[in-house]
């Protein structure tokens, strides 16, 4: 293809998504347009496939509402995906599980896998490096200028000052305290004296 198309679709392309496979349990937030409306609808299923390359690429989930196998393909970059959270890592050894289709009830499970899932989970709108610029030229406008020998603003210094912790008194000072507590003397005829009030 022409570099002009490939630096286009580069640009389209969602950053921040989690890697997933075939076998996981994701949760697909897909907004979804009802008349003048829009709702976040949540699909949660098991990920049957991933086909498809660059802007293209697409994965079909599929989940049992009622007893009926339902199965939905999403475009992976579609700009209508809010969130897609992994909620299980499977443990497969197939690219494309055709063969989920025919099973029902417990047989239609996917094992899960209990190793290497220590990644991102979850995956948000990633914020755009301009947005980012613009959010730190702020903060430093905010601040004013600063110049190479003037002293941090206050904001920082009482920051500063309250990240330390208070120091505890010395060992030697503890133990003067605990020397000067007497201990009381315990009543070891206690019982006797409940007897006399009978």
């Amino acid at each position: 293809m022409s570099s002009v198309i490939d630096s286009i679709e580069r640009g389209q392309q969602r950053q921040g998504l989690p890697s997933f496979a075939p076998g996981d349990r994701v949760r697909v937030h897909f907004q979804v347009v009802e008349g003048n409306r829009r709702r976040t609808q949540v699909f949660e299923g098991i990920v049957l496939k991933r086909q498809g390359s660059g802007v293209r690429e697409t994965f079909t989930v599929r989940k049992q509402s009622f007893g009926v196998g339902v199965e939905r393909t999403f475009p992976l970059h579609s700009p209508k995906i809010e969130k897609l959270e992994i909620a299980a890592r499977g443990d497969v050894r197939r690219a494309k599980l055709y063969y989920l289709r025919g099973r029902i009830g417990k047989a239609a499970r996917v094992a899960e896998r209990r190793w290497g899932i220590d990644e991102e989970l979850i995956s948000a709108p990633v914020p755009v490096e301009e947005e980012i610029d613009a959010a730190q030229d702020e903060a430093a406008e905010a601040a004013g200028p600063v110049e190479a020998g003037d002293p941090p603003p206050p904001a920082v210094a009482e920051a500063s000052s309250e990240a330390v912790p208070p120091t505890s008194p010395p060992a030697a000072e503890a133990s003067e305290a605990d020397a000067d507590a007497e201990p009381e003397p315990a009543d070891e005829e206690s019982g006797d004296s409940d007897e006399g009030k009978d």
